[in-house]
């Protein structure tokens, strides 16, 4: 079967990227969360021994795929994957799968990676899956401040947060400060025979709280951090952070505003990054911190935006 470009770009959208060989196809495999049970896994390991090559490929965005699948054994394979409640997909200028950390399970986890995962896919990937963006956009939800997924190198990164809250006339000035001993970016200094938190220097990971034998530091509010605009590729660009700690419902109501925001007012194959450069950090705040942008949103859904596709930066 002589395949066309036409052919290609069209199962390339359901998730069946052309190998080197150009007559076979890897079918990226979509996780919710980064995370699937026994009998998928064995679904999938079949999908390889009878369509593929034998092989699975883990993707750095937490996705599976199976190379070496033939043009005329793409929709076999699709059927297949229904089997166990899996899709292949994740190409194109839209929401692509989302990445988070093991932290539901990880000792440092301040929060539930996965559940956010699981909700994320749901609400913005599976939902928003035919709203045309002017190039991907990516979402990374880590756990904890050391970034195991670069949450802060996405379109849209998450990290939990545990802000320690200090009570100075808890504080004892012992000589070795159990906090101080604890923290590991050097925030905590004694200054005056006191403890002292550089806010500046604190990266939130909370593992101060509750170190203090005189309870000093015995609470701390728990959020998540929002970085807009990072990317990391033929070019990268740090996320942009937005000024404090949200909650999940606040998280998403934002994730919301950029996806809008971005649609409406980026140029196609601009990535959102750049277009915070554009239109500047200190707007892009503004809008994502108001509801304005929600007035307009079945507008910007149903507006003809960014038919053409295809990448310039």
């Amino acid at each position: 079967m002589k395949l066309t470009e036409e052919m290609r770009k069209k199962v390339k959208g359901e998730g069946f990227l052309s190998n080197n060989d150009g007559q076979h196809f890897s079918c990226r495999v979509i996780t919710e969360n980064g995370a699937i049970t026994a009998e998928q896994l064995i679904n999938v390991a079949e999908i390889a021994k009878k369509y593929g090559n034998g092989e699975i490929s883990l993707t750095s965005r937490l996705t599976l795929e199976i190379p070496g699948i033939k043009y005329e054994n793409i929709e076999a394979t699709k059927e297949y994957l229904k089997k166990d409640n899996l899709v292949s997909g994740g190409t194109g200028s839209r929401v692509r799968p989302i990445v988070p950390c093991k932290g539901s399970v990880c000792t440092f986890g301040l929060c539930d990676t996965q559940g956010i995962g699981t909700t994320l896919h749901k609400e913005f990937y599976e939902k928003w899956y035919d709203v045309k963006l002017p190039h991907k956009f990516k979402i990374g939800v880590g756990g904890c401040p050391n970034n195991c997924v670069k949450p802060s190198l996405n379109d849209f990164g998450v990290v939990g947060q545990f802000v320690p809250e200090f009570d100075e006339d808890m504080c004892s000035g012992c000589k070795k400060c159990m906090p101080k001993e604890t923290c590991k970016v050097g925030a905590i200094s004694i200054v005056d025979g006191k403890a002292f938190i550089d806010r500046d220097k604190c990266n939130n990971c909370g593992l101060c709280i509750g170190k203090c034998h005189f309870d000093a530091i015995e609470e701390g509010k728990k959020g998540l951090k929002i970085y807009l605009g990072g990317k990391w590729g033929k070019t990268s660009r740090p996320g942009t952070p937005i000024t404090g700690v949200y909650t999940e419902n606040e998280m998403m109501a934002i994730l919301e505003k950029s996806i809008l925001i971005y649609r409406e007012q980026g140029k196609t194959g601009e990535r959102f990054g750049n277009m915070i450069d554009r239109i500047g950090v200190e707007n892009m705040e503004a809008q994502v911190l108001s509801d304005e942008i929600l007035d307009r949103k079945e507008e910007i859904l149903e507006a003809e935006l960014h038919i053409v596709g295809g990448a310039t930066c």
